[in-house]
């Protein structure tokens, strides 16, 4: 088993910054493939950005590219999603994910239970 849990989240005028948190603990981290995704009222729940085992590989959604960082401390057990120039459609509950099966992929197989970013315009 893996436990997630998101930290870091809150209300933030627009044109601020977030750091989001997700520490990781049951297994071993450093094995995980990372993602982030969030999920606004009323919306279906979206992929924001993923991150290899490694960190050699990661990936954005085109809504968050050039704003957005995700990386990892495989030390610490925890990754991260640095969020700057915040914009009002980026409020949505936002949920880490863990992979321990693939190296690559879209599916993940654990989530943690999300926190809250609002961002005021």
């Amino acid at each position: 088993q893996v436990q997630l849990a998101e930290s870091g989240g809150g209300l933030v005028q627009a044109g601020g910054s977030l750091r989001l948190s997700c520490a990781a603990s049951g297994r071993t981290f450093s094995r995980f493939r990372m993602g982030w995704f969030r999920q606004a009222p009323g919306k279906e729940r979206e992929f924001v950005a993923a991150i290899s085992w490694n960190g050699a590989i990661t990936d954005y959604a085109n809504s968050v590219k050039g704003r957005f960082t995700i990386h990892r401390d495989n030390a610490k057990n925890t990754a991260y999603l640095q969020m700057n120039s915040l914009k009002p459609e980026d409020t949505a509950v936002y949920y880490c994910a863990a992979d321990t099966t693939t190296v690559w992929g879209t599916e993940y197989n654990y989530w943690g239970q999300g926190t809250q970013v609002t961002v005021s315009s």
